[in-house]
């Protein structure tokens, strides 16, 4: 998840080219012809897909719940969503779970032992198997300070910011299925908290670069914490993915921006004021930690004693979220996005075959292998382009003297080898018998804008809000470096007014595709992030809050599963390993037109009727109540498999 905020500069102002500038003109004119005969190419595949459906019973066995405004979760006929593990409550450490103060009175020391804020990717990890006892591990991707807080960033200080970081990063908690409901296990010795104050190892090419070196870690092998982390993949090894996106807006910039530093959306001013506690995020005194964050982070759920583990190989960026694919000989090819306008798609392949044995025997597996980024053609070919150090612009003569510098740098690498800039990547779903993936292009309001890149083939629409799904086919296996593209379908509404945000779907409407995931029968779910100013828009009237969807990819058949309580984000979603629950979390309740502007999601002004904004304090509803992410477990009353 990332805010599209119009306030912001765009990182990306390389001078290559976009498709549009470089595709053939008659192909060009086809995709500016307007959004009816782009619908019509977009959704022709479909024909060949329902030869293949007819021969099979309906994918969606569920009738759709209808657009909703109200403060809840609400799941179809037939569903119950119960609400666990909200922000603050303590994970279950072993003599050390505080309890959550409803007056935001709990110290850093108690929030490092309880659920952090604002949930988003998760993953559940059996315990022998069992669909009804596992580790649920899940991503806290940052902080609202009018909540975290009694007083906002009023009176900061040092604590605050420790407060503030310990909110941030990584929970595993265990859960179990008792009676028919789920809760958390308090105590249990898997239960923990990895934070922005945790020490993280720094592994592959880049470990020990210059560029990574610091005062307080001279060998620029150990970093102090993870942040801003967003989507997360599960490996075939049993190991949890976690990326760090919006790193870039914690750090405090010099008055007088470097290139590079700019090229990566450094601020003269950071958002979290931790510079002011906290001398490392003040980038103008030491410039080297601002490239000690935005990479992939890999932990072992079943290893308290494992230190997290910094994967540079995969590179660096503002990265949503990384995702596994194997290979037919069986080697691991993690897929990435940068969830930033103008940025890229990337794919590691490993360079050595997954090993039996779990995550230990496969401890170095990330480290070795190469980075690719995609470019779409507009004949809808693709090509996967290698960020190998001294292979095409890649030299030491255009700033790239080794391959940690390819990596640390991989944006600046991208722009050189002519990537495709892509309205803002997000989540990334594999369907591995197919060689297929699917990912989220949330939207870009600046496409087409004055001096910003117009319309491509992969890109099509101007002043894109309203998002769309891209679907690409690896030649031959998920090595290939080359591929064959189309639209899975634009996002948006049929009465909308303006063309380009009228979209193309088949089913349910919705807008701003954001969480993604493919499950073991073929759906592709959904999830929607249209924030709080995005829905004061015209445009945006009638979609109602955000929501979950199913996908039929066969005939592009879309269902709304599920609609979320007022001012949330619906993201990040796992399944046990038999269907029957599907766990959901719910990020940012209640929040605020003017994205994490102190004092706004405060108690009780959901339900004034003098104010025009709508407020929430889903999931508790008290008096004296809090809005507070949670996940939500999901499961079908009669034990079937979700979805049927």
């Amino acid at each position: 998840m990332a805010k599209d905020f119009d306030s912001m500069e765009d990182s990306n102002r390389s001078a290559n080219p976009s498709i549009h500038e470089v595709s053939d003109p008659a192909r060009r004119v086809f995709l500016l012809g307007g959004i009816g005969a782009l619908a019509v190419g977009a959704l022709s595949p479909w024909l060949a897909g329902r030869a293949f459906a007819a021969g099979r019973g309906p994918l969606l066995g569920f009738q759709p719940v209808p657009v909703s405004e109200a403060d809840l979760v609400l799941v179809p006929e037939g569903y119950e969503a119960v609400p666990i593990a909200a922000w603050g409550e303590p994970v279950g450490v072993p003599g050390n779970m505080p309890a959550f103060r409803w007056d935001a009175g709990n110290s850093a020391a108690d929030q490092a032992a309880q659920m952090g804020m604002h949930h988003d990717g998760i993953h559940y990890y059996p315990i022998d198997g069992s669909s009804k006892r596992g580790l649920l591990v899940m991503n806290h991707e940052y902080t609202d300070d009018g909540l975290l807080f009694p007083d906002g960033k009023s009176n900061w200080t040092a604590e605050k910011v420790a407060k503030a970081q310990t909110a941030h990063g990584v929970a595993v908690i265990e859960v179990e299925l008792r009676d028919g409901r789920w809760e958390m296990v308090r105590p249990s010795k898997y239960a923990r908290r990895y934070t922005a104050r945790t020490p993280f190892k720094v592994s592959g090419p880049a470990a020990g670069h210059a560029l990574l070196q610091t005062e307080a870690d001279p060998d620029g092998r150990t970093v102090l914490g993870t942040l801003n982390n967003c989507g997360s993949g599960m490996t075939p090894w049993g190991t949890y993915l976690s990326a760090e996106e919006n790193w870039a807006f914690y750090f405090d910039g010099p008055a007088e921006r470097g290139a590079d530093q700019r090229r990566w959306g450094l601020l003269r001013t950071g958002l979290s004021r931790w510079g002011e506690h906290d001398p490392r995020f003040d980038a103008g005194r030491h410039p080297n930690e601002f490239h000690r964050f935005g990479w992939i982070v890999e932990i072992d759920p079943f290893d308290s004693a494992a230190m997290p583990v910094k994967r540079t190989a995969l590179g660096r960026g503002a990265k949503e979220g990384a995702w596994v694919a194997t290979t037919r000989d069986g080697r691991a090819v993690a897929y990435s996005g940068e969830d930033a306008r103008f940025e890229y798609i990337y794919k590691f392949v490993s360079r050595d075959r997954i090993a039996p044995g779990g995550a230990r025997a496969n401890a170095t597996l990330l480290d070795h292998g190469t980075l690719y980024v995609a470019r779409f053609d507009a004949d809808g070919t693709g090509r996967w382009l290698p960020l190998v150090q001294g292979e095409g612009p890649l030299t030491a003569d255009n700033g790239f003297a080794d391959q940690g510098a390819v990596l640390v740098r991989s944006r600046q690498a991208s722009d050189l080898l002519g990537a495709t800039k892509m309205d803002r990547p997000e989540w990334i779903a594999i369907d591995q018998g197919g060689r297929t993936l699917y990912c989220t292009l949330t939207n870009n309001s600046r496409r087409g804008a004055p001096s910003r890149p117009g319309v491509d083939a992969a890109n099509p629409r101007a002043n894109n809000t309203m998002g769309h799904i891209i679907q690409w086919t690896e030649d031959k296996d998920f090595d290939a470096t080359t591929f064959s593209w189309r639209h899975l379908l634009l996002a948006g509404d049929p009465d909308n007014e303006r063309p380009e945000a009228r979209g193309n779907i088949r089913g349910d409407s919705f807008a701003c595709p954001d969480g993604l995931a493919m499950d073991t029968r073929g759906v592709l779910w959904i999830q929607t992030d249209i924030t709080s100013d995005e829905k004061g828009r015209g445009e945006f009237q009638g979609l109602g809050n955000n929501q979950m969807l199913a996908c039929d990819p066969a005939t592009g058949e879309v269902r709304r599963f599920l609609t979320g309580p007022v001012g949330c984000e619906i993201t990040g979603l796992t399944l046990t390993p038999d269907g029957s629950t599907m766990f959901v979390n719910i990020q940012h309740p209640g929040e605020p037109l003017t994205p994490r502007e102190d004092n706004l999601e405060v108690p009780n002004l959901h339900s004034n009727p003098a104010d025009p904004r709508k407020y929430s304090n889903w999931p508790d509803f008290r008096p004296d109540g809090r809005p507070r992410s949670a996940t939500v477990a999901i499961r079908k009353l009669d034990g079937g498999p979700i979805g049927t």
